[in-house]
């Protein structure tokens, strides 16, 4: 699961469905980004990240190293 994404979200009081809108995808294909359950295209790292005003490393970088 990439926590900090998780994190961002809750804290920004959305909803996985408000994330998949956002970003315009499914709702249950955003949740099996943030559970790692299907891969991070550069494209949806970039958008995720500008949702929060970062860095697409900033949000994904440490679970990325950690699973590799």
């Amino acid at each position: 699961m990439y926590k900090k994404l998780k994190e961002l979200r809750i804290k920004k009081g959305y909803t996985t469905e408000d994330m998949a809108k956002k970003i315009g995808i499914s709702k249950p294909f955003y949740s099996q980004i943030e559970n790692q359950k299907r891969r991070l295209s550069y494209d949806n790292a970039v958008k995720i990240a500008a949702i929060f005003n970062k860095k697409p490393d900033y949000i994904f970088y440490e679970d990325f190293n950690e699973k590799n």
